[in-house]
């Protein structure tokens, strides 16, 4: 999608997380307009009042560890402006979106994706050095 661009979250965000390292078969919550799935092994995540769980392998590639409990995103995203309503499938079950917020992804191509009103992702996220830089050259040849 050409309108995704490549952010970071800003310096001063950072999630409580605990894993879920039980023997269990996990849980499901209704969460974004639709059911959730936590698997054994994901993790429990409060990020400023917002409680969901994340999958395993994607907290583990995105996340670093602070100190216990504390947990800063350590990699870039790439988001772009939703121009109308719709869904996502996540890795945790299916997130509903409106208008004007943000579909994100941990990858480049859009896998690993999910959403975010545009309000907390405005709070949340900045645009990456190396987008900037790409719409400066981009700016200087026109």
């Amino acid at each position: 999608m050409k309108d995704r661009r490549r952010y970071r979250k800003k310096s001063n965000q950072f999630v409580t997380a605990v894993q879920l390292a039980l023997d269990t078969d996990g849980f499901v919550y209704r969460k974004w307009g639709s059911e959730q799935r936590c698997k054994q092994g994901d993790w429990l995540v409060d990020n400023a009042g917002e409680v969901y769980t994340i999958d395993r392998e994607s907290f583990e590639q995105t996340y670093r560890r602070e100190s216990p409990g504390v947990y800063v995103k350590k990699s870039t995203v790439w988001a772009e402006v939703t121009k109308q309503a719709g869904s996502v499938e996540t890795k945790e079950g299916t997130s509903h979106y409106q208008a004007g917020d943000y579909l994100v992804s941990n990858q480049a191509d859009g896998t690993d994706a999910y959403c975010i009103n545009s309000e907390s992702f405005d709070a949340m996220y900045e645009l990456d050095e190396l987008d900037e830089k790409r719409d400066e050259i981009s700016r200087a040849k026109n």
